[in-house]
């Protein structure tokens, strides 16, 4: 059987532990890198010049959206980030997978649209770092697009409550809004709320189809309602170097977005699957597994790409 091949990230890094040292072998190379997730206060990722309030987004569902939403959170706040994560998916497995009650009546987003709580006091620690806090989603939120077409400025009720003085109140360094599999009201309140946007696209057959619907999205929410969004970051997940697909897409990808697409992809992994099944992330469920130092790689790439950049 062929080795999975990462056109990315790991292979950079690999170097940098010095691979070609004599008698340095793979099983060495991933032992020191899991080392980075069980010992995080040995190598604290940068602080974003300012903070990033990153809408997670794409209509095409089983992409990656949650997950890639949960572990790069996750990567950033065991490396010493203070990270927020709000669930705007009525499935609420943002909340599943970070460990964080989702069950109806406790506080959570659909009180924080309605304008009846504030953000600080639906945010609960999650369960996988004291750096990390999630605004859960509960069944409730299921009929908000309804409730909220008939309000005042239905699609800037996320952007009121993550308002300048309650972000600051808030001290966090990322704020992700994982997006339901849609673009509907609440996708568009994500939208409106965030600085950036970051889109996965799946390594798989169509697995652009349906993006164009979504960029000309993002550009009348840029046209309308806020100029300052960008979309700064594609992440390709589901990678399986096994197939010419893959590369193929990855290469299409890239040649379409550039610089914008992570050098780091995810693979598929069962991992993966498996964590959310057990309330964690793979950061924590598999530290070492290969989706582990993925989501691990990709997150420092965002973070050093924070720490270079200034942000609105």
């Amino acid at each position: 059987m062929g080795a999975m091949r990462f056109p990315s990230g790991p292979e950079s890094n690999a170097m940098s532990f010095g691979r070609d040292d004599i008698g340095w072998t793979p099983i060495m190379e991933e032992a020191q890198r899991a080392t980075r997730v069980l010992h995080p206060d040995e190598l604290d990722l940068p602080r974003p010049k300012n903070r990033r309030i990153i809408t997670v987004a794409n209509q095409k569902g089983g992409v990656g959206k949650t997950t890639s939403t949960v572990n790069l959170a996750a990567g950033l706040a065991l490396h010493g980030l203070k990270v927020l994560v709000i669930d705007l998916d009525p499935q609420g497995n943002a909340s599943t997978a970070l460990g964080v009650e989702h069950r109806g009546g406790v506080p959570s987003v659909y009180e924080v649209l309605l304008g009846e709580i504030s953000v600080a006091d639906a945010a609960a620690k999650s369960t996988q770092s004291d750096n990390l806090f999630c605004v859960p989603a509960t069944i409730d939120l299921a009929g908000s697009e309804i409730e909220l077409v008939t309000m005042v400025a239905r699609e800037g009720r996320l952007k009121e409550a993550l308002n300048a003085e309650a972000v600051e109140a808030l001290d966090f360094d990322y704020v992700f809004v994982d997006c339901p599999p849609s673009l509907g009201l609440l996708t568009v309140n994500a939208l409106v709320a965030a600085h950036e946007v970051l889109i996965p696209i799946q390594c798989e057959y169509y697995a652009l189809e349906g993006l164009g619907q979504l960029l000309r999205n993002i550009e009348l929410v840029q046209s309308h309602l806020n100029p300052a969004l960008w979309v700064s970051t594609i992440l390709l997940t589901m990678y399986d170097g096994r197939t010419k697909l893959a590369d193929q897409v990855t290469a299409e990808v890239r040649g379409h977005f550039g610089d914008l697409t992570l050098r780091t992809v995810i693979p598929r992994s069962v991992k993966i699957s498996e964590a959310p099944g057990f309330g964690q992330t793979v950061l924590t469920y598999d530290p070492g597994s290969r989706g582990s130092m993925s989501y691990l790689d990709a997150a420092r790439e965002i973070a050093e790409r924070g720490a270079e950049r200034k942000t609105a």
